[in-house]
């Protein structure tokens, strides 16, 4: 890059890494369809607040979002607007919402919103809904088309007329390895929604979808799962350019099918592991994906972080940032066609540490 703009960007990184952070300032230029205007935008998720009692919650969970949102507020030239990825709260208590969102408030600039699941099964999104308004929606910025979807849905006599009180329903739902557990899915209605949305945008727009679980299907015993994927991913076809944002997975991963990439975020809270180091269960990981070095037990941020994500001309990057570790970007590749990991795609540039859980 010459752009004088992105040196500056470059010199002040460094100063901030000389003082002991991290190089927030690796964010490119970037434009939409038919507007040269230069834009980026910061993307939190997963933060799990857990309560305790009275004004007590979980500490290091609560450490993890408010050191990201430091992080986020020494970004400068300021990205336009800050996305946070679902599950602000660990059991959809108003409590656990309403302390995430008081941490959250200290960030400088506009925030959009993703629901999560954890968010939303003790009483299915209401108080979620009540502070932040709907769960599906969509705009416009700088010749981008941005969609936000409610992915965490699932079939009405699971959420319905199987459990004895909102709180096991919650705590089902909340779980990690859970047979009692039910695919979730974006649903028929805001299927229906999508499409209207979609009909007004032209196919030469970049489009970037956020959801919350990956809008595919990796790992259903995880619900690293979408069940009506397939659907989504068809309304998606016609553009040229897409991107699909998610959280959920608390891991990196990447993935194309078709004309869309597919990104995860990285968690504040802590790491899931890979689904192949569970009971020796097969690689169900995109095959794009390189796994990340994790973790490290006696160093609570390892293995969490936060992205900052520009849009060059509708093709997304991914900068993770990630505590302890190398951080790691995550780029389209205009010769592969798909995005791929600048630093250890190939795996005679791997080290150990990217080959082991």
């Amino acid at each position: 890059m010459t752009d004088p703009k992105r040196r500056r960007l470059l010199k002040a990184g460094g100063a901030l890494l000389a003082a002991g952070s991290l190089p927030l300032s690796l964010v490119e230029l970037a434009f939409g369809k038919d507007r040269r205007e230069h834009f980026s935008f910061a993307y939190l998720s997963d933060s799990h607040i857990t309560h305790v009692r009275g004004r007590e919650f979980v500490r290091n969970w609560d450490r993890g979002l408010i050191r990201a949102v430091a992080e986020s507020n020494l970004l400068d030239p300021r990205p336009d607007f800050i996305f946070y990825g679902g599950d602000i709260a660990q059991l959809g208590k108003p409590e656990e919402i309403d302390h995430g969102l008081e941490i959250l408030s200290a960030l400088r600039g506009e925030v959009h919103h993703v629901m999560g699941e954890h968010d939303y099964y003790l009483d299915l999104g209401e108080h979620w809904r009540k502070r932040l308004g709907p769960d599906h929606y969509s705009f416009d910025h700088k010749g981008v088309h941005f969609v936000v979807l409610n992915s965490i849905l699932t079939f009405d006599d699971w959420t319905y007329h199987r459990w004895s009180s909102a709180a096991e329903r919650m705590h089902q739902m909340a779980r990690l390895d859970n047979p009692q557990g039910s695919p979730f899915m974006v649903g028929e209605s805001q299927r229906a929604w999508l499409k209207k949305d979609l009909d007004t945008v032209s196919h030469d727009t970049p489009v970037v979808v956020f959801s919350h679980s990956p809008l595919q299907k990796i790992y259903k015993g995880w619900n690293f799962w979408t069940d009506d994927a397939e659907q989504v991913q068809a309304l998606l076809q016609p553009f040229d350019k897409v991107t699909v944002l998610y959280g959920h997975v608390h891991q990196i991963q990447y993935n194309q099918i078709g004309n869309i990439s597919f990104h995860a975020a990285m968690a504040t809270a802590w790491p899931w592991p890979y689904p192949s180091s569970y009971r020796q269960q097969a690689a169900y990981l995109p095959k794009l994906t390189v796994n990340m070095n994790r973790a490290d037990p006696f160093f609570e941020r390892d293995a969490t972080g936060w992205q900052f994500i520009d849009l060059d001309s509708g093709k997304v990057d991914v900068h993770y940032l990630l505590p302890g570790n190398r951080n790691r970007v995550v780029a389209w590749d205009g010769k592969a066609g798909h995005p791929v990991d600048t630093r250890y795609q190939a795996e005679a540039d791997r080290i150990p540490p990217q080959t082991h859980y």
